[in-house]
């Protein structure tokens, strides 16, 4: 499906899912959770789900193809290039799944430099999600009041808005990826305690930690092999451990979002 849009910009906004945006033409400007990048024709951008971000457009618009990305899958979030980005819209027409196979398959990662003081602010943010900002403003020589209003006219929302987010984020992904006590996890990224960092979580993705663990060690345990008793019979093929497949890791049902995740493909001009 296209969608035109005639806007200037798209304010900040989150996408539950996972998704990849293929510049076909054109160009614009992305400030969000994983820094700031100017994108062109030919540029990818691969998002993790719960990311936010906002988007400016030039003049000329620009066409972009939005691909889900799958869940669970392993890839570099942030910009990549690709030398031929029209053979993955062509082949996107007839499979999405393809399409986003032959998309992993022709990317080339990419680290944008630096634009400003706040893309360092931001870069050093992700890096270290307990940075004290006024340190940070002291050692760069920039008064507090002019960190956060320089930072919030680029990325949309205020450095401690932007630093919570990524500490939230980390979380969430130990919670996923590691069996390590919520309260540890709370302490070792700087929350001032485990019910502050369920908020975070929560606020982040409208599910609370206890609900993100609880689902992965069910998949985990519906992963394992079952040792078959000799006179088991089972009531349907779907009861063997060898029919059972995974297509989510970790992933609940998700509650009603605050926003719906982006449609395959969206055309954007003014």
């Amino acid at each position: 499906m296209w969608q035109t849009i005639r806007a200037s910009a798209l304010d900040r906004h989150v996408h539950e899912e996972g998704y990849a945006a293929l510049v076909l033409s054109g160009g614009y400007e992305e400030a969000g959770d994983r820094g700031r990048f100017q994108v062109k024709e030919g540029d990818a951008i691969f998002h993790e789900p719960f990311e936010a971000h906002l988007d400016r457009f030039s003049e000329t618009g620009a066409v972009v193809l939005n691909l889900r990305l799958p869940v669970g899958g392993s890839y570099a979030p942030g910009i990549a290039k690709v030398a031929d980005p029209d053979s993955v819209a062509r082949v996107a027409e007839g499979s999405r799944r393809d399409a986003v196979d032959l998309l992993f398959s022709v990317t080339t990662s990419e680290v944008p430099r630096p634009a400003d003081w706040p893309d360092v602010l931001a870069a050093a943010l992700m890096q270290n999600p307990s940075l004290k900002l006024s340190q940070w403003a002291e050692k760069n020589g920039i008064a507090p009041w002019a960190v956060s209003r320089g930072f919030a006219l680029v990325f949309g929302v205020s450095p401690e808005a932007f630093r919570a987010r990524i500490r939230a984020r980390y979380a969430l992904k130990s919670i996923q990826d590691t069996q390590a006590p919520l309260a540890r996890i709370a302490a070792e990224l700087g929350f001032a305690d485990q019910s502050h960092m369920t908020r975070s979580v929560k606020q982040l993705t409208g599910i609370a930690p206890q609900a993100w663990r609880f689902r992965c060690k069910w998949i985990q345990d519906k992963k394992k092999p079952r040792r078959l008793e000799r006179n088991y019979a089972p009531d349907s093929l779907s009861a063997l451990p060898s029919h059972s497949v995974f297509y989510q890791d970790c992933q609940p049902a998700p509650p009603v979002w605050r926003d719906r995740s982006p449609s395959h493909e969206h055309r954007l001009a003014t």
